[in-house]
C-alpha cells in the first residue's frame, strides 16, 4: 500500500490518499477527518500505525508500507 499526503491552499484543505499495491485509490480524506475516515474505510485496526505514518510523512512524498 502507499500513502501520499498533499498540502492544500487557503481554500482547499490538506488531503491524504491511501492506495493499494496496484495504485488504485482505497481512501481519500482530509487530515482533519483522519481518525473518523480510517475507521469508516475499514482500517480501524491499523489506525494507530497509519496515523503515526501520516503524521511523520512530509507533504508531497509517497511512502510505501505493508499492513
Amino acid at each position: 500500500m502507499y500513502i501520499l499526503k498533499t498540502k492544500g491552499t487557503a481554500k482547499i484543505p490538506d488531503y491524504v490518499q491511501i492506495r493499494d499495491a496496484e495504485f488504485i485509490l482505497s481512501s481519500h480524506f482530509t487530515l482533519k477527518e483522519m481518525n473518523a475516515s480510517l475507521s469508516r474505510n475499514g482500517m480501524a485496526k491499523y489506525k494507530d500505525r497509519l496515523m503515526g505514518i501520516i503524521n511523520d510523512l512530509p507533504f508531497g512524498e509517497l511512502k510505501q508500507f505493508d499492513l
